[in-house]
């Protein structure tokens, strides 16, 4: 399985050797290119893997700490939302700079620079990264890009792509539309939109409507 220039360029940002390995020979075969999903991540078999030549590897929060470093540069992404304090294992990730057109993006992955005041995320990048990772309401607010701007303005030494900034901010809307402080008005499946206006009566609601409409009737 070939690695595509966008990889590349996310394999030569500053991660280890072994977390090279472990995307390359460990991560990436298992991908679908269709989907970009992996199969589930098996401890067992990555660790084999990582000490093919010597055994450097043993527990499976050293194979958790490679997987950090390639989420921290866009290779990978969970396809649910995981708490990086907690194993993997069993875990799918995605891999979403496998399955773009590499020519429509190209020019992307070239542009280099720090978070800028007036940044704004590629648009249609946006919605095709959206849809990959799930995410069902990716209309961003204001507010959404202002702190996102601000968190990375105040981080000056990060220097990350046009395409890697944008993939940054679509994995961030992903994070806040799972976040548990979030109260929105309509919850589907694991995630939450806001629901258009309109009145909602709960069943509590519902059940005292009914139960003195009756009690009225019948005086």
């Amino acid at each position: 399985m070939q690695i595509n220039k966008a990889e590349q360029t996310a394999l030569l940002q500053s991660l280890s050797n072994d977390a090279r390995t472990l995307y390359i020979l460990g991560i990436k075969p298992t991908v679908d290119e269709k989907t970009a999903k992996t199969t589930p991540l098996n401890y067992k078999n990555l660790l084999t893997l990582l000490n093919a030549k010597e055994e450097k590897f043993n527990l499976g929060r050293q194979v958790n700490s490679l997987i950090k470093e390639l989420l921290n540069v866009g290779l990978v992404n969970f396809q649910e939302e995981v708490e990086l304090n907690h194993s993997f294992n069993g875990k799918v990730l995605l891999l979403p700079l496998t399955v773009m057109e590499e020519n429509e993006y190209s020019k992307l992955h070239l542009n280099w620079h720090t978070m800028q005041l007036n940044w704004t995320p590629n648009e249609k990048l946006v919605n095709d990264l959206a849809k990959l990772v799930g995410i069902i309401d990716y209309e961003y607010s204001a507010n959404e890009l202002g702190d996102f701007i601000a968190y990375w303005l105040g981080r000056p030494e990060s220097q990350f792509t046009e395409y890697q900034w944008t993939q940054k901010f679509v994995f961030n809307l992903k994070k806040m539309r799972l976040a548990h402080g979030f109260k929105p008005r309509q919850k589907i499946g694991q995630q939450v939109v806001q629901s258009k206006a309109g009145i909602e009566a709960d069943e509590n609601t519902k059940n005292l409507v009914a139960k003195y409409g009756k009690a009225t009737q019948s005086n």
